[in-house]
C-alpha cells in the first residue's frame, strides 16, 4: 500500500508541470536569467578578447553585487507606480517593462564604445544593466507567485521548479545566441563583432517585452491597501503623526518586522548559523563559474565549442536535473538534498582539475561541463527549497529576498577575486579548481552542526 501511495504522489506532482500557467512562469524565469549572460559570459569574453587581464575581468564581476542588495529598494518597487505604464499594462509588468528598456539602452551604449579606451564607461553601463536586472527580479518573483493562488501548494511548488528551469533557459540559450553570433561575425572579418552581437541581444530584449504583455496580472489595489493599513497600525502605536514617525513606521513594517521574526523563530545562534551557511554555500561554484569561460578559452576551445558544450548541452542537462532535483528534495528532505548538492558541486569542481591537467579533450570537456551543470541544477533547487522552508509566511517576500540576497552576496563579492586567485597561482588552473572544491566544506560543516535545530516549515 505504501509503495502505491508513493507512485501516485509522483504522478500527481508531475501533472502540475503541464498547467498552462507554467508557460508564463517559464517566460518570467527566462527574463530573469537572460541579463546574467550579458554581464557575465558576454562581458567577460569581450574584455578577454580585447586583451584585458584576468584580474581586471574578475574585479569587473563586482557589478553582480547589486543583486545582493535589491531587497533594500524592494518596498519602493511595491509602492511606486510607473506613470502611464501602470494603468496600461499593470503594476508588476510596468516595472519589468521599464527595466527591460534600460537593459536595452545599456546594450546599445556598449555597441558604440571600445572597452580598452573606455573601460570605466563599459563597467558603468554594465552596472546600470545589473541594477535594472536586479530590480526587475523583485517584480518577476512577485508576478510569478501571483500567477498561482495561495492555496494551490502543489502548483506553487511546480511553479518554483519551472521558474528555475526558465532562469537557466534564459541564461543558457541566451549564451548560445551571444557566443554563436559573436563567433559568426568574427569569422566574417568584422572588427567590432562583440558590439554588433550586443545589438543582436537587444532584439531578444524586445521579444521578451512583447511576451510580457501576454502574462495576466491581478488587481494591485488590495495589496496597496494592505501596505497602508500596516503603516497606519504601527503609526498608531507610536502615538505621534508626523513625517518622522511615518518614516519609522514604514521602515519597521518592511525591514524590522521580518528580521525580528526570523531571529525569534530560530534563536540568535541558529539564525546566525543559517545566515553564515547561506552566504558560504555556493561560493566555490561561483569562483568556478566566474572564470569558466576564460579557462575554456585559454586551453584552446573556441566560442562555438563553448556555446555547444557549455550552453546547449548544459541547458538540456540543467532542465532535466532541475525537475528531478525538485522531486528528490520533496521525497528525501531538503537537508539531505543540501548535503548531496554540496558534495556534487565539490566533485564536479575536481573534475575540472583533470581537464586542466590533461591534453585538450572534447570528451572530458563535455563530461566536466555536463556534470557541473547537473550539480548546479540540483544545488539551485535544493537551495531555493531550503530558503522557502525557512521563511515566516507572514513575511514571505521580504524574508525570501533577504536570504536569497545573502546567498548572492557570497557568490558575487568573494568570487570577484577569482581572477586574482588564478594569477596568484601563476595560471595553475588545476590547483584553482581544487581550492574551489574545498570551499564548500565550511558551509556543510555548519549545516551538520545545525541540522537537528533548524526550524523548517515542514
Amino acid at each position: 500500500m505504501i509503495e502505491i501511495k508513493k507512485e501516485k504522489k509522483f504522478f500527481d506532482t508531475v501533472k502540475f508541470y503541464f498547467d498552462i500557467r507554467m508557460l508564463k512562469i517559464l517566460l518570467l524565469g527566462a527574463i530573469s536569467g537572460f541579463p546574467w549572460v550579458i554581464i557575465g559570459s558576454s562581458l567577460s569574453l569581450w574584455l578577454k578578447e580585447e586583451g584585458l587581464s584576468r584580474s581586471t575581468i574578475g574585479w569587473a564581476g563586482l557589478i553582480f553585487a547589486v543583486y545582493a542588495f535589491n531587497y533594500l529598494w524592494a518596498p519602493l518597487i511595491d509602492r511606486i507606480q510607473i506613470p502611464f505604464l501602470t494603468k496600461k499594462i499593470g503594476h508588476r509588468k510596468s516595472w519589468i517593462f521599464l527595466m527591460q528598456i534600460i537593459i536595452l539602452i545599456g546594450l546599445i551604449f556598449w555597441s558604440f564604445i571600445n572597452p580598452v579606451q573606455n573601460l570605466n564607461l563599459v563597467i558603468g553601463a554594465g552596472l546600470i544593466i545589473a541594477l535594472a536586472s536586479a530590480t526587475q527580479d523583485i517584480t518577476v518573483d512577485a508576478l510569478r507567485i501571483e500567477q498561482i493562488k495561495k492555496e494551490e501548494k502543489e502548483a506553487m511548488a511546480a511553479g518554483a521548479a519551472v521558474a528555475v528551469v526558465g532562469w537557466w533557459s534564459g541564461y543558457k540559450l541566451g549564451g548560445v545566441i551571444a557566443l554563436t553570433l559573436a563567433d559568426f561575425l568574427e569569422n566574417l572579418g568584422i572588427e567590432n563583432y562583440w558590439q554588433l552581437s550586443f545589438l543582436g541581444l537587444g532584439v531578444i530584449i524586445i521579444l521578451l517585452n512583447i511576451g510580457i504583455l501576454f502574462i495576466k496580472e491581478g488587481n494591485f489595489f488590495n495589496i496597496k491597501i494592505s501596505h497602508l493599513e500596516l503603516d497606519e497600525k504601527i503609526l498608531g502605536k507610536l502615538n505621534y503623526n508626523n513625517i518622522f514617525t511615518k518614516i519609522l513606521a514604514w521602515v519597521t513594517s518592511t525591514i524590522s518586522g521580518p528580521l525580528i521574526s526570523f531571529f525569534k523563530k530560530n534563536g540568535k545562534g541558529i539564525a546566525i548559523g543559517i545566515v553564515s551557511f547561506i552566504f558560504l554555500f555556493k561560493i566555490g561554484e561561483a569562483f568556478l563559474g566566474r572564470m569558466s569561460v576564460i579557462f575554456y578559452k585559454e586551453i584552446g576551445f573556441s566560442k562555438t565549442d563553448i556555446a555547444l558544450y557549455s550552453k546547449t548541452f548544459g541547458w538540456i542537462t540543467t532542465v532535466t536535473f532541475t525537475l528531478l532535483g525538485g522531486m528528490f528534495a520533496i521525497r528525501s528532505g531538503v537537508i539531505k538534498s543540501m548535503f548531496l548538492a554540496g558534495i556534487l558541486m565539490a566533485l564536479t569542481n575536481v573534475l575540472f582539475s583533470f581537464l586542466a591537467w590533461s591534453d585538450k579533450s572534447y570528451l572530458l570537456f563535455a563530461l566536466a561541463v555536463i556534470l557541473d551543470d547537473m550539480a548546479a541544477a540540483f544545488a539551485t533547487v535544493a537551495f531555493v527549497a531550503f530558503i522557502s522552508l525557512l521563511v515566516d509566511r507572514n513575511y514571505t517576500a521580504t524574508q525570501y529576498a533577504l536570504l536569497a540576497s545573502l546567498g548572492t552576496a557570497g557568490r558575487t563579492t568573494l568570487a570577484s577575486s577569482s581572477g586574482a586567485l588564478v594569477d596568484w597561482l601563476n595560471g595553475d588552473w588545476g590547483i584553482f579548481f581544487i581550492i574551489t572544491a574545498l570551499m564548500v566544506i565550511p558551509s556543510l560543516f555548519l549545516l551538520y552542526l545545525m541540522k537537528n535545530k533548524i526550524k523548517l516549515n515542514d
